[in-house]
């Protein structure tokens, strides 16, 4: 089996189903390391009703429990939410610092 394919530029290349199948394989496997894993985050509760988290490393910012609410802020201070939980303040600032930190990314443990 082959597969031809052109381009823009007009040029038709055949390639043969060994090539087609490992040009696959590397795609799939590009596609699962382009997903980058979470840094690790661990949670310390300073006070009370006050946790900090730490982000690969790094400040990644802060939950305060507020008239029975949990508030989440990021690293720059900047409010992520109010929160019914703490679990979900939690989950959500963990997200927020996925996206914002990106250079950050180090594999959990």
């Amino acid at each position: 089996m082959s597969i031809a394919a052109t381009t823009a530029t007009r040029a038709e290349v055949t390639l043969d189903t060994d090539t087609v199948d490992t040009i696959a394989i590397l795609e799939a496997q590009a596609e699962t390391h382009a997903r980058p894993a979470r840094a690790k985050l661990t949670w310390t509760q300073e006070d009370q009703g006050e946790w900090i988290a730490n982000y690969g490393g790094y400040f990644g910012g802060s939950i305060d429990k507020r008239d029975g609410r949990y508030v989440a802020s990021d690293t720059f201070g900047l409010v992520v939410g109010d929160f019914a939980s703490l679990e979900q303040a939690q989950a959500e600032l963990a997200d927020q610092l996925h996206v914002m930190l990106p250079s950050v990314i180090r594999p959990v443990e």
